[in-house]
């Protein structure tokens, strides 16, 4: 019995969606990369692991940028498990890299968060290696071209946002752009979230200042632009991750593009994270689609039964003698 079209292509779709969905995000296993490896000849280029073709063309021409692209994989790890560490899915998976489990393959909620933070990861560490002098391709952000406000003046060295969004969407962004790496509904789903990503890292960017004065008066303020730590980045993520919204490829007009699943009426927003696959359920250990489980695992921001550490002791502060409370709690329907 021959089978119909429709199934075939249904089934085709199904596993083009299944398939190289993380491919954009394989370069966190920079992360891994030993300290031995001084990063200052070009061969070394080809010793990292998770590039494509175009992001070890681009390291070999910006040789400078690795050791900050490394450190922003390490930061990308950091944040998110900082990040997630009181929910049922809190970013172990992404230790793996390159080689995902279908909690990343696949184009999930999950995923389009990773995406979104890593793209914002790598352009808020190379503007901040701007301004500490750490590049020599670039230098302090731009003066504003606005007044600073009564009492206050432009000084310092400001985060060179510009210059970090730019060369970190080269980087971020180039997996992406390589031919025959999955379904367009998956590319589309990826520089999108990478996008949201590098536009919550500007929404990150404020007036910092230092006072001059006498006797501490703060007459006068020094100020320039500078961007939140990568945490608060995160946590801005974490925030439109939980609001994130289903999509579909389907036609508008003469091209496809990804449109809300219950609401195909409108054009997805420029600062939603958007997912093509539901989630698994993360509170049962299953590793093959990514789930450590919640059993045993200590919820952060919760006290627990431990000694006093000598950091506590010395703040003088203190600590409620309870029991340790565990995620699995939430999946058991108490609380979450």
């Amino acid at each position: 019995m021959r089978a119909r079209p429709q199934v075939c292509q249904a089934l085709l779709f199904a596993l083009a969606l299944q398939t190289n969905v993380c491919y954009g995000i394989k370069w966190l296993a920079l992360s891994k990369t030993p300290a031995a490896l001084a990063l200052n000849q070009t061969q070394h280029c080809k010793q990292l692991e998770g590039l494509v073709s175009a992001q070890v063309q681009l390291c070999r021409s910006n040789l400078e940028l690795m050791h900050t692209i490394v450190h922003a994989a390490r930061e990308v790890m950091k944040a998110c498990r900082r990040a997630f560490a009181d929910m049922r899915w809190n970013c172990s998976s992404i230790e793996l890299a390159p080689n995902y489990l279908l909690d990343l393959e696949r184009g999930t909620r999950e995923s389009a968060f990773v995406y979104a933070l890593s793209a914002a990861a790598i352009s808020h560490a190379i503007a901040r290696a701007c301004t500490s002098g750490d590049l020599p391709g670039c230098s302090c952000g731009p003066v504003p071209g606005e007044p600073p406000g009564p009492g206050n003046r432009w000084g310092g060295c400001a985060d060179n946002l510009s210059y970090g969004l730019l060369m970190g969407a080269k980087f971020s962004d180039a997996p992406m752009k390589v031919k025959k790496t999955g379904s367009q509904a998956n590319k589309l789903m990826r520089l999108h979230n990478s996008e949201v990503g590098r536009q919550a890292l500007r929404a990150s960017l404020e007036m910092k200042c230092k006072c001059h004065g006498v006797s501490g008066s703060c007459s006068i303020r020094t100020c320039w632009k500078g961007l939140q730590e990568l945490r608060d980045v995160a946590a801005d993520l974490k925030t439109r991750y939980l609001s994130a919204t289903k999509v579909v490829h389907r036609p508008m007009g003469t091209r496809k593009h990804l449109v809300p699943k219950d609401l195909d009426i409108r054009p997805v927003k420029d600062s939603e994270l958007v997912y093509l696959q539901s989630s698994p359920d993360f509170c049962m250990k299953n590793e093959k689609v990514g789930s450590h489980g919640t059993q045993d695992r200590a919820r952060a921001g919760v006290p627990t039964a431990g000694p006093i550490t000598a950091a506590e002791a010395d703040s003088g502060q203190e600590r409620r003698r309870e029991p340790v409370v565990t995620t699995d709690l939430l999946c058991a329907r108490k609380g979450w």
